[in-house]
């Protein structure tokens, strides 16, 4: 059986917890089990964070992968933390805009516009 390996690589700076998706596609039950158990013991391990997603290497996704981030977006306000995604690619922004996700996510184009503003 293959070794699960979440497809993140993960970024602590001053003012948050970059996260990173390395894969081009997201789409097996399986991986999106992993980045689960990694995503939400890096939210739970934190306390208040501020958090940033990444997909910028991301060209394919599960809708999984939205209840995901909606779970993570909740247990991320719980503790009083900041979520924001960035790097999204025109056609995956498209689904965001129709399930509208866009009002429910911080969405920024780029790490360095994400980061700005954060405390």
């Amino acid at each position: 059986m293959a070794e699960l390996k979440p497809s993140i690589s993960v970024e602590y700076t001053e003012k948050a917890t970059i996260v990173r998706f390395t894969d081009r596609k997201i789409l097996e039950e399986r991986d999106i089990r992993a980045l689960q158990d990694s995503l939400m013991s890096l939210v739970e391990q934190a306390g208040p964070l501020n958090l940033i997603l990444d997909f910028s290497n991301v060209e394919f996704l599960s809708s999984a992968i939205l209840g995901l981030l909606i779970r993570i977006s909740k247990r991320v306000a719980e503790q009083k933390g900041t979520l924001r995604l960035c790097g999204i690619n025109p056609r995956i922004y498209e689904v965001f805009k129709i399930t509208q996700l866009t009002k429910v996510f911080d969405i920024h184009k780029d790490i360095d516009s994400a980061l700005k503003g954060l405390p």
